[in-house]
């Protein structure tokens, strides 16, 4: 089993920055990609961006606009992963879930290849 913690969201003002942490425990060597998803009040889950365990690779969202203001990054020595947002934006608002994938299904978009999931932590941008 591996475990998922998300910390760092909270209330800021249109233009401002969070980060977003996500700690993974337990069976850590078996995760080969991890994930952020968001859902906004009223809408579906939707891939914000992902990273291989070893951080050597990442693929960000089209849809939702995240380049070149969200970074995903793999801190290997606390086991974590962060979403740095910048520049956030009042249609950023959301829950913030991480994911992990232990079944090597690949840096993937999609929800159903991530098998464990963080409780979520809440994103609020206002205008």
């Amino acid at each position: 089993q591996v475990q998922l913690v998300e910390s760092g969201g909270g209330l800021v003002q249109a233009g401002g920055s969070l980060r977003l942490s996500c700690a993974a425990s337990g069976r850590i060597f078996d995760i080969y990609a991890m994930g952020w998803f968001r859902q906004a009040p009223g809408k579906e889950r939707e891939f914000v961006a992902a990273i291989s365990w070893s951080g050597g690779s990442t693929y960000y969202a089209d849809s939702v606009s995240v380049k070149g203001r969200f970074t995903i990054s793999r801190d290997n020595a606390k086991n974590t992963v962060r979403l740095q947002m910048n520049s956030l934006k009042p249609e950023d608002t959301a829950v913030y879930y991480c994911a992990a994938d232990s079944d090597y299904s690949g840096i993937t978009p999609y929800s159903d290849d991530y098998n464990y999931w963080g409780q979520g932590t809440q994103v609020t941008v206002s205008s």
